[in-house]
């Protein structure tokens, strides 16, 4: 497994087009533009983020610790940084180049995934995730719009983006940030207590849940108004009609991955230190056929007694 690796070096420039030409906007965000570039040099096409110095007064040390955290990780599911470059009044970050879309389109347009291609998902999911939980680093803002496809592909790998959210845990102190995105964020943040690395597996427990049913494991809730909302029994309730619906009596795989994320216990704020089963042992499909644990030859099989869906923890 790759270990934290020495970042890009800062590049001062007059002028940064005079290294890359700019193409087509990518996207906008509050503070930064991105944009699809080609290297003048290499011809390689990259991702510039273009983020004005203005912008950020007051906001220095958000960038400062998402440049920190880029500068450590190095993985084959996590969108790279490449360099940075100062020019006048901007800066820019030299992205890896990821084409493929957010996995939230995916799912529009196919509905729902098989068991068998959601669990290879979650699978790079969790092998990133961990990785970044090695090198104390927190997500803290997992979802589909930020898990992008690297292609076009049907198969192509999954790349976890933006880290303008994430943090080093420091040794002997709590993250208490209430920050991220309701619909996937875990209670504890929305309850603005104490929490640890483990609301990155709460939101990973999330999207696999939307992955094979296709529906959210409680209703949608937007903006600061979770925060006025008992989201502990929105999501028990939901998630409770939710698991009796036909097709999560087809995932057998997927519900058993979901009660052994429960039993990790990862989820309590002040004991999320000790060691715990290993992200990646949760979904590991068999190579040429069903996922693991499965009996059956088409890889989908109806929960017996013993193995009911369960709901997840009120953390």
């Amino acid at each position: 497994m790759p270990g934290a690796v020495d970042g890009p070096s800062w590049k001062q420039v007059e002028d940064i087009r005079d290294i890359y030409d700019f193409r087509d906007v990518l996207g906008t965000g509050a503070f930064s533009e991105v944009i699809l570039a080609e290297d003048k040099r290499t011809h390689k096409l990259v991702a510039i983020k273009c983020i004005a110095k203005k912008a950020l007064e007051g906001k220095e040390g958000s960038m400062e610790n998402e440049i920190a955290v880029l500068h450590k990780i190095k993985h084959p599911n996590i969108v790279a940084l490449d360099d940075i470059y100062e020019s006048g009044g901007h800066l820019y970050l030299i992205m890896q180049l990821v084409s493929g879309g957010e996995l939230f389109d995916r799912i529009v347009e196919k509905g729902f995934y098989t068991e068998r291609d959601a669990s290879r998902l979650i699978f790079q999911v969790l092998d990133a995730v961990k990785y970044l939980h090695d090198l104390g680093i927190v997500h803290r803002d997992l979802k589909p719009e930020n898990l992008l496809y690297y292609s076009l592909d049907e198969d192509s790998k999954i790349m976890i983006s933006d880290f303008g959210l994430s943090k080093m845990e420091d040794p002997g102190s709590v993250l208490s940030t209430a920050c991220g995105t309701p619909g996937y964020v875990a209670p504890e943040v929305l309850a603005q207590k104490p929490y640890s690395k483990a609301v990155d597996c709460w939101s990973i427990g999330v999207i696999a849940y939307i992955l094979q049913p296709s529906t959210h494991p409680h209703p949608r809730i937007a903006g600061d108004t979770a925060l006025d909302k008992n989201i502990h029994q929105s999501v028990s309730e939901q998630i409770k009609k939710n698991f009796a619906k036909s097709k999560w009596k087809q995932a057998f795989n997927a519900t058993a991955v979901v009660r052994h994320m429960r039993k990790l216990q990862l989820g309590t704020s002040q004991e999320g230190q000790g060691p715990t089963a290993s992200h990646g042992e949760l979904l590991t499909p068999a190579a040429g056929g069903p996922a693991a644990g499965c009996c059956c030859r088409d890889g989908c099989v109806e929960p017996g007694p013993e193995l009911s869906p369960t709901l997840p923890p009120q953390l």
